[in-house]
């Protein structure tokens, strides 16, 4: 099993309270940004009302497409795959760490120490247990997959993301359970090492990329819920993610 960081909060059988339910899950279609080198999304119908009085269509996709989870097992050879998270480890409190200035003047921006100590000072401190969350407001370009991408080949992409300072600080000082963003990868695309992503699988965290509609979330408050297709063995796998907020 997937361990991961106790907390206090719903997830561990609290109360739940909020105003609103938010959908940070894109829809799964042809000709969205695909990491380069990854199989696409195909859909082919294999019964219709018409023929067959039902209608039925098969998919295929590659296990990083879309929203989605990545398992430990994606980095670290015989770690568990996605399947062995927990439904506990998949609710979990969350805060949002807005970017958008920073990620508009340096589409290479990573998130600093100092940032999460500003967010801090006026918001109080990281809760222990939670989903720190990335706002760089890169699903404005979403529709357009080589501008939210920055490039065209794995080695020369250019988006925002945590920097590995800023992780280690979240991870080992603040004990979050894992991080997501709204871009392709939680570290920016010009780190090809995955060093963020390597860090926090290696912790057995979560992580999760291609979120959206960040910007309606609080920055501390909501309460994530994960839902995965439960592939076995997955590298990972398409997620719906749910914030309930206040």
């Amino acid at each position: 099993m997937v361990t991961q960081p106790q907390n206090d909060g719903p997830a561990s059988g609290g109360s739940i309270s909020y105003s609103k339910v938010v959908d940070l899950s894109w829809p799964i279609h042809h000709g969205i940004p695909q990491w380069p080198g990854d199989p696409g999304v195909e859909f082919e119908t294999v019964a219709s009302i018409e023929k067959g009085g039902y209608f039925l269509r098969r998919f295929s996709m590659g296990e990083h497409s879309g929203t989605h989870l990545s398992a430990p097992s994606s980095f670290h050879p015989g770690a568990p795959g996605h399947n062995e998270f927990s439904p506990q480890d998949l609710v979990r409190p969350a805060i949002v760490i807005g970017v958008g200035a920073q990620a508009e003047a340096d589409r290479d921006y990573a998130l600093t120490m100092n940032d999460v100590l500003d967010w801090e000072s006026d918001h109080g401190p990281v809760p222990q247990g939670c989903v720190a969350l990335l706002n760089t407001g890169w699903q404005a370009r979403w529709s357009n997959p080589p501008d939210y991408l920055g490039g065209t080949s794995a080695d020369q992409l250019h988006f925002p993301g945590f920097g590995l300072d800023a992780a280690r600080l979240l991870l080992e000082g603040r004990n979050v359970a894992g991080f997501g963003t709204d871009t392709a990868g939680v570290e920016p695309g010009a780190d090809t090492r995955f060093s963020v992503s390597r860090l926090a699988l290696e912790k057995r965290r979560i992580v999760l990329e291609n979120l959206t509609n960040l910007e309606l979330l609080p920055p501390t408050g909501a309460l994530l819920v994960i839902g995965l297709l439960r592939l076995e063995g997955g590298s990972g796998g398409p997620a719906s993610v749910t914030a309930l907020a206040p």
